[in-house]
């Protein structure tokens, strides 16, 4: 073999050698390598329309220490960057540049996370989800109307109808699937306490169960009340006695009451007036959560027929008009 011919052979060995050893050296570093990561679990969030290059930046920016053009090259070559999952990532210690691209082609979003406040309007709640950018606003352009017939709803008026709680979602799913969510759990839940209710309680139907169930809502202060306070109106219903409760005449008020109940207030007449019109209102005021609803439906045994606020969060409760007056006087107006 001609000397030409050896340097040759040997400059192809080395080239040979050299381009495994880089790509032996590229498989480590996508394949085996850790990305160095500022704690244990690092969570970064892809918005809508995010390029590649964007993604790795955002997990830059969150802690992970990735390469933005090795990881937009990777990208590339298994189609990330054509199918970019939206919504929230979770990567945790020891991961690899692979698996880390893996993770956002497979689009393994976490679950979001919503909660309903019990206590809250029906009006606050659609405000609440449409201000929810991981949700698709389906229900957008619907009336209060379409809407409940979305959700397979028979009832007329949507107050108190969907549960108070937290729900996961997938980002980019359907408001109208939470919606359906909501509604079925509170018809669930109000079914579940009609069939295990206590004897003898002064309600023709379900529905006005969850009427009262939303001003228990709205009146306790302390959750250890619920049932007693559901045990003072029901007293009142079975004498027919006035409820007398603010948060009924607030809610009829709606965008007129400006945070101050005044006494003209009380004597306007009105449908959600209790304390000009007995029984109760015509539909919920609230959304009421599950022991709001138990409340309405296993009130505790009382006597009392009326409470007041201690200015604590806890109420005052009284037997009689003489002894309620008295703790009007003393909580209210600081007559001792």
């Amino acid at each position: 073999m001609s000397r030409y011919w050896r340097a040759w052979s040997l400059t192809l060995a080395i080239a040979v050698a050299l381009a495994l050893a880089g790509a032996f050296g590229l498989r480590w570093y996508v394949e085996q390598r850790p990305l160095p990561m500022t704690s244990d679990k690092v969570e970064f969030r892809v918005k809508p329309g995010t390029s590649a290059r964007g993604a790795a930046r955002t997990a830059r920016e969150a802690g992970i220490d990735v390469n933005e053009l090795a990881f937009a090259a990777l990208a590339r070559a298994t189609g990330v960057s054509q199918s970019l999952r939206a919504g929230r990532y979770a990567v945790d210690r020891g991961a690899t540049l692979a698996q880390l691209v893996a993770k956002l082609r497979n689009g393994e979003v976490l679950l979001e996370r919503l909660t309903i406040a019990e206590g809250l309007t029906f009006r606050e709640m659609r405000a609440l989800l449409a201000a929810t950018p991981e949700l698709r606003q389906d229900s957008a352009t619907m009336t209060d109307a379409q809407l409940l017939q979305a959700v397979g709803a028979r009832e007329a008026h949507p107050e108190g109808l969907f549960a108070p709680d937290t729900y996961l979602y997938d980002p980019g799913s359907s408001d109208l699937e939470l919606w359906r969510r909501a509604y079925r759990s509170q018809m669930s839940a109000l079914q579940d306490a009609w069939n295990a209710r206590a004897a003898d309680l002064p309600y023709k139907t379900p529905y006005e169960a969850l009427i009262l169930a939303s001003i228990i809502e709205k009146e306790t202060g302390q959750p250890a009340e619920r049932a007693l306070i559901g045990g003072v109106f029901i007293n009142r219903l079975r004498r027919g006695m006035l409820l007398q409760t603010d948060p009924t005449v607030i809610y009829g008020l709606g965008d007129r009451f400006d945070g101050n109940l005044r006494k003209r207030d009380l004597l306007a007449d009105g449908p959600y007036n209790s304390y000009t019109r007995a029984g109760l209102p015509p539909t919920p005021i609230a959304l009421p959560g599950r022991a709001a609803i138990a409340a309405a439906l296993q009130p505790a045994a009382t006597d009392a027929l009326y409470f007041v606020a201690r200015g604590d969060g806890s109420s005052e409760f009284s037997n009689s008009l003489d002894a309620h007056n008295r703790a009007v006087d003393r909580f209210q107006r600081g007559i001792r």
